[in-house]
């Protein structure tokens, strides 16, 4: 028997006409709205492709994502506009295409490309042809999502208003309008909706394609109504060199959003407990706005979440010398060195520091007060060991240390008081502090100040 000999050029071809075939029939079914057929064909063509879409050339990719698209959409899964949205980005990114082995291949973008690890890939453009197709079929849609999110949001309904903006975004970039105004409309309500892991991927989004929110308003009256109207940029210039109805013509520019993208996306991977990934957004926020303070205290912070206390002190002795007057990353260092006992004079400083700064600062008067007495627990157990051992001299010296620590302390603890007069731990602290430094007059005026709060507290139930 004669052995049979395909060559792989000859399977390629094959491939490609089975591929074409399942993706023109599917696309037919969508059209004339046999969505099962549309369905069966999809899921044909995909199981044979396994996921490789770039061995489809430009052309056929579209129409797979118009009939997969199109398809959900019509059978009322949402997720077909983002599938339709790819249309949109095979003419907003380059094609690189090239060989892989026999295969023929085709990369959308340059990430896409770089990923592949193929050299040599040529650089095409693709002008998608089912834009006007698209265009006349999802305009209907665009009206009907917008309206039901501007809905939705004003009736606070967040978790219904976010994904209809999402999806006027994903169906606007369908028909070649990347509108990213509406993805940062999503990006906004998924947060005021508590989904954090959908709202930080649209944040994301936002950021990796260098979105800023700037926008040129284009405005001129009209004479006959008086009114400002707001005009497109090349009816604008039209009428401008024209004249005729229309006078003060004026551009603004709106403000810049981007800041704005980081400090979110970055409290929502705070929340979300996604601490390695705000770290590296952290980084990436400071080489654009170098010297933020709320960029690098979130990044020092996340660094002490997620238990890397060495990283954390560092990030903080980096804010510290660029802004010596910055008082929270003195005060955060003074936190980590009173944890090690090798280093509480060094805590210390970094504690006074930060009240040289700000006077009031009363979370660093208590550290100090706190810091200067010591351990007081393991004072008295120390004592009463001594004690109970016979060991009256060492016991007077345990008590005797603990008295002048506590002299120490007092005028750290009034200053915290001073800071903070309404905190009943300051108030209770100087009424021990005193007691204990003899002034007995001092010590019945806070006990009475601390009786008083505690009965306030109690009437208010707290």
């Amino acid at each position: 028997m004669k052995k049979v000999m395909v060559s792989l050029a000859l399977l390629s071809v094959v491939f490609t006409f089975a591929q074409k075939k399942e993706i023109s029939a599917a696309m037919k079914a969508v059209d004339s709205g046999d969505l099962s057929t549309a369905s069966a064909k999809i899921s044909e063509a995909e199981s044979a492709l396994g996921g490789k879409t770039y061995l489809l050339e430009p052309k056929l990719l579209e129409e797979l994502y118009y009939a997969k698209g199109m398809s959900l959409l019509k059978s009322g899964k949402p997720e077909g506009a983002e599938i339709l949205s790819k249309i949109g980005e095979l003419s907003s990114n380059k094609i690189y295409t090239g060989k892989e082995g026999k295969e023929k291949v085709y990369f959308v973008g340059k990430e896409a490309a770089d990923k592949s690890g193929i050299s040599g890939l040529k650089e095409e453009t693709y002008s998608p042809e089912l834009l006007n197709k698209l265009k006349e079929s999802l305009n209907p849609m665009i009206q009907s999502s917008h309206k039901s999110a501007m809905d939705a949001y004003n009736a606070k309904k967040y978790s219904e208003a976010a994904p209809k903006f999402a999806e006027v975004y994903n169906l606007l970039k369908a028909t070649g309008n990347n509108d990213q105004q509406y993805l940062y409309y999503s990006a906004i309500t998924y947060a005021l909706a508590k989904d954090n892991p959908k709202a930080i991927a649209a944040y994301n989004e936002l950021i990796n394609s260098g979105y800023t929110g700037i926008e040129t308003k284009y405005t001129a009256k009209n004479k006959k109504t008086n009114e400002v109207e707001n005009l497109d940029k090349s009816s604008w210039e039209l009428m401008k060199k024209a004249g005729g109805d229309y006078t003060d013509f004026k551009t603004e520019q709106t403000k810049s959003v981007e800041q704005e993208l980081y400090e979110t996306d970055l409290g929502l991977l705070m929340d979300s407990q996604r601490y390695d990934e705000a770290i590296a957004l952290a980084d990436k926020a400071l080489k654009k706005f170098p010297g933020n303070s709320t960029f690098s205290d979130l990044k020092g912070l996340a660094y002490y979440k997620s238990g890397k206390t060495e990283e954390f002190a560092n990030s903080l002795k980096e804010a510290v010398a660029k802004n010596p007057n910055d008082k929270n990353s003195w005060y955060n260092l003074g936190v980590i060195a009173s944890k090690d006992p090798a280093k509480i004079s060094e805590a210390e400083e970094y504690f006074k520091k930060a009240v040289a700064i700000d006077p009031k600062f009363a979370n660093a008067w208590q550290n100090l007060t706190f810091l200067k007495m010591g351990d007081h627990q393991k004072a008295l157990d120390d004592y009463n060991t001594a004690r109970k051992a016979g060991k009256i001299d060492e016991a007077n010296k345990i008590i005797e240390a603990r008295r002048k620590r506590f002299v120490d302390a007092l005028p750290y603890a009034e200053k915290w008081y001073e800071a903070d007069p309404t905190n009943i731990d300051a108030v209770s602290i100087l009424k021990s502090l005193y007691n204990s430094a003899g002034n007995t007059a001092k010590s019945a005026e806070f006990k009475a100040k601390e009786e008083a709060m505690k009965k306030a507290m109690d009437a208010s139930g707290k």
